[in-house]
């Protein structure tokens, strides 16, 4: 699973980027509002660690404008306004949480948790995705085309699943190289671009149409020609 950290203060911001990777999970951190608004909008995640006092955009703003557009990642407020008023006018505005500094990593840990599995509770869980004559399935770990089954490596079955669940979206090779091998992308590797290849050569064996396209300059998506 993958969260977002958006805060200023260093020592908070790594402190609780470590607490998170040693549970697993895949973090990225951003240190001002503005530059967490625009990952926050431009990734998936799971989950957003917000400080409300933000360089370049306070965290009320970021949380507004995501709410704005409909973004209903759980966000999880760090603050240390610590006033009833401050905790309702955080959750009014469209926070899951509030937890006031300092802190103790253990609790924002155990609320952590807890806001992934309510929001795993909340949704129905996706087995399988289609688009046009394509199908994969996430429990049986397999993928069709035209009804002939393909096999894929497993990065290459990670890379289809990213683009299906994004289908007719373009998807920038950064958002894909991190949310296949989980760590920050290099923009020197073609590793992406090689996977990419192998995948379109397995897909098109079965049909001479072209699903994953390449959008220069951006990055890829798929969808029909």
């Amino acid at each position: 699973m993958k969260i977002l950290i958006i805060e200023d203060d260093t020592t908070t911001r790594e402190f609780v980027a470590k607490g998170l990777r040693e549970q697993q999970f895949v973090v990225d951190e951003a240190y001002d509002g503005h530059q967490g608004l625009v990952m926050a909008t431009s990734c998936n995640y799971q989950l957003i660690i917000l400080d409300r006092m933000l360089p370049a955009l306070d965290g009320m703003k970021v949380l507004a404008a995501l709410r704005a557009t409909e973004n209903t990642t759980p966000v999880l407020i760090l603050s240390a306004m610590d006033s009833v008023e401050d905790r309702v006018a955080g959750l009014n505005a469209g926070s899951d949480d509030y937890l006031i500094k300092p802190f103790a990593l253990a609790e924002l840990l155990a609320r952590v948790h807890l806001l992934l599995r309510r929001t795993s509770v909340s949704k129905k869980e996706v087995t399988s995705y289609e688009y046009a004559d394509l199908k994969l399935d996430l429990k049986s770990h397999r993928v069709w085309r035209g009804g002939a089954l393909i096999l894929l490596q497993q990065k290459e079955f990670l890379l289809l699943q990213y683009l299906m669940e994004h289908a007719e979206q373009v998807v920038s090779r950064m958002h894909l190289f991190e949310a296949v091998w989980s760590y920050h992308f290099d923009p020197k590797t073609n590793v992406i671009d090689v996977h990419i290849a192998n995948l379109r050569k397995k897909l098109e064996v079965e049909s001479g149409e072209s699903l994953i396209h390449t959008i220069r300059g951006a990055g890829y998506v798929l969808r029909q020609s």
